[in-house]
């Protein structure tokens, strides 16, 4: 079943990081996704980085509808209307895209699903919302840094804003994107390693994700507590 727009982009915010990989092996990725579930994660960006992307995906839309119901499965890199067509097509709950792309945005639009472009400038800023962006990826983030956020919130008030590329899992790192004003972070290899793929080391893959969402949800509620009057 569909699921909404709204309701794809608050679970997003509340999860506050979205983990993201690809992996051309169909098993490992279906075993990837399942550990990730188990852990406590319920929104997974698959990304589509190898020819292998779009019959795997389709074969994590099955498994997601029969045995992960709560799990909202969204594909990344998505840069054509050809891509978003055929991966709408095999059951995406949202894309991601690391630009722009009008037709990207209507196929999403159309189908009312969440499309969140990739931008690394006002001017993309603006065009995404014209295009009825409402969540934005600022990427590669690790480029921009916590200060272009500080620098752009203000000109797009109420402007979603997720980090993605070069986040670390780590409190300080955490606290300051959050601090600048992210409401996301995408966390692809500091959390699913070229290790945890090739050597299948599903164990720690589910020990570090829990680590993760426990950590993202400290810093969020540090940050959200109101200061201690002297």
């Amino acid at each position: 079943m569909k699921k909404n727009k709204q309701t794809v982009l608050q679970a997003i915010i509340e999860q506050a990081m979205l983990p993201l990989f690809f992996y051309h092996d169909a098993n490992v990725s279906v075993e990837t996704v399942k550990t990730l579930y188990k852990a406590g994660v319920k929104v997974i960006e698959y990304t589509n980085r190898g020819p292998e992307a779009l019959k795997n995906f389709s074969l994590l839309c099955e498994i997601r509808d029969s045995e992960m119901t709560n799990l909202t499965l969204g594909i990344g890199t998505i840069k054509t209307k050809e891509e978003a067509e055929n991966f709408l097509r095999a059951g995406a709950d949202f894309f991601v895209s690391p630009l722009i792309n009008i037709e990207v945005a209507k196929v999403a639009n159309d189908a009312g699903l969440l499309y969140i472009p990739g931008c690394m400038t006002p001017t993309e800023i603006f065009l995404a919302q014209q295009h009825h962006a409402a969540l934005i990826k600022l990427f590669p983030a690790n480029i921009l840094s916590q200060d272009f956020i500080c620098s752009v919130k203000d000109i797009f008030p109420g402007q979603p804003f997720m980090a993605s590329g070069g986040v670390e899992i780590e409190r300080d790192n955490l606290t300051t994107w959050f601090k600048a004003g992210a409401a996301a972070l995408g966390i692809g290899s500091k959390l699913i390693s070229k290790p945890i793929l090739t050597d299948q080391l599903y164990d720690v893959l589910f020990k570090r994700t829990q680590h993760a969402l426990e950590l993202v949800s400290s810093v969020k509620e540090s940050l959200n507590r109101p200061p201690v009057e002297a």
